[in-house]
């Protein structure tokens, strides 16, 4: 009886160490199984974002090498430039005119957007966070205005500043509407200063500050996102705008834009793609590094711009 007894607790030990060890031999067979579904699924979301950034990396390498080639060898099956012909943007940039438009597009991105900006804050502000009658229909215009196409009113406008004020083969006509707003920046304003809590705003006028003071001196520092935001979206719509010179400036090459200065370029030098591309690669070389000097605070400005209402 007692030799059946050890017999049993030996076996027992046995199945009990068996056990034990394929427990122990088992968990790092599931963690390693989860490891490597891991390291794929990483393999795979890195893939896919360098297969979406090559998408639309691609297409500028290539203008810019094209840019670089000579006439004889751009558009050819040659995908690097076999001599690198640099002097390329030389020649677009001492051709008659270029400078010219440089110093439009300047004035027209640079000063539309200042004004743009100093309109669009104090109407947004209003809209935010004062209480009055009519509050709600006012932004429902300002809604209703960011859905009219410009090319509904362009005629009246057109007869207005070519006719009445006589400031047709200008910019003016571009610039000058600026001054009283737009639509999409307040809105876009309107709905990032309803993010900043109404406390610091009451802790201003505690203090003694008026509605202009709390403005300046509070919301203002709080909304360089939003405002950042606005100013860049301003500025990449009047860099490149073309319906607006070709309707105002089209008859005066002196007041022509980048825009539509270029495409008379390509019409002159439509068999020199070389030369055509050097002249796109100068006019998309300022939005692309204002973009990446100011995209930090374009995306927290976009991403803190809530539907709040």
């Amino acid at each position: 009886m007692a030799q059946l007894t050890d017999t049993t607790a030996s076996a027992t030990r046995r199945s009990s160490g068996t056990a034990a060890r394929t427990a122990r031999t088992a968990r790092p067979r599931r963690g390693g199984g989860a490891g490597r579904r891991a390291l794929l699924h990483w393999i795979g979301v890195h893939a896919l974002g360098v297969a979406a950034a090559l998408f639309f990396v691609l297409p500028f390498v290539f203008l810019f090498l094209t840019s670089l080639m000579s006439d004889q060898q751009a558009l050819t099956r040659d995908l690097v430039p076999g001599t690198w012909e640099w002097g390329n943007y030389a020649k677009v940039w001492n051709t008659p005119g270029f400078l010219t438009w440089w110093r439009n597009t300047l004035l027209y991105a640079g000063l539309g957007t200042l004004l743009t900006v100093v309109s669009s804050v104090p109407v947004a502000y209003a809209l935010a966070k004062f209480r009055f009658r009519g509050r709600r229909l006012s932004l429902l215009l300002v809604i209703a205005m960011m859905m009219l196409p410009p090319q509904v009113v362009v005629i009246p406008m057109y007869l207005f500043w070519a006719k009445q004020l006589d400031l047709s083969g200008t910019l003016w006509p571009l610039i000058i509407p600026m001054a009283f707003g737009d639509a999409f920046s307040i809105f876009l304003l309107r709905q990032f200063l309803l993010t900043i809590p109404d406390e610091y705003l009451d802790a201003a006028k505690v203090d003694g500050c008026g509605e202009l003071r709390t403005l300046l001196r509070v919301v203002l520092p709080m909304a360089k996102p939003g405002i950042a935001a606005v100013a860049l979206f301003q500025f990449f719509s009047a860099w490149n705008d073309y319906f607006g010179p070709q309707i105002y400036a089209s008859d005066n090459p002196a007041a022509w834009t980048l825009s539509y200065g270029l495409e008379s370029f390509k019409g002159a030098h439509h068999t020199n793609w070389n030369l055509t591309m050097a002249a796109t690669v100068l006019v998309m070389a300022p939005v692309i590094v204002l973009f990446f000097f100011a995209q930090k605070a374009f995306v927290e400005g976009v991403t803190l711009t809530g539907v709040k209402g």
